[in-house]
């Protein structure tokens, strides 16, 4: 099963337990494969470095250089027209979409609002781990 996991997840998941902790051991047993696009490994990283400054022994490079191997990146092309009330949450729908990929887990509420855009379905990680792990 491939999915796109926003930053919140992917974060949430490196450090804390819960479903984006049990959806990364999940790519980790290889029962869901990430995909990610330039863009949004740029977050993933420039967050990760936001939070090492405030948060001492934070390091979310060994993740990173994981992700880099283990993933699947995908060339995103830019949306035709915006899709999500905050803008900067259309490059998890462009990568999806430009990977032929049906889901992207996200608990925000500007990706949420937007599920079903291209077919591209939203779930929370809570839905996602009960209807699909």
């Amino acid at each position: 099963m491939r999915i796109v996991l926003d930053t919140n997840v992917f974060l949430s998941g490196v450090f804390f337990s819960g479903p984006p902790n049990r959806i990364l051991r999940a790519w980790r047993d290889g029962q869901v494969k990430l995909l990610v696009s330039a863009e949004i490994f740029d977050e993933y990283r420039r967050v990760g470095v936001e939070l090492a400054k405030r948060y001492a022994g934070v390091d979310l490079e060994p993740f990173l250089a994981l992700l880099a191997v283990e993933s699947e990146i995908v060339s995103a092309a830019p949306l035709s027209e915006l899709v999500c009330e905050d803008p900067d949450d259309d490059k998890f729908f462009a990568c999806a979409l430009s990977g032929r990929c049906k889901l992207i887990v996200s608990g925000d509420r500007h990706l949420k609002r937007a599920s079903g855009y291209g077919g591209v379905v939203v779930l929370s990680p809570r839905q996602f781990v009960d209807d699909r792990l």
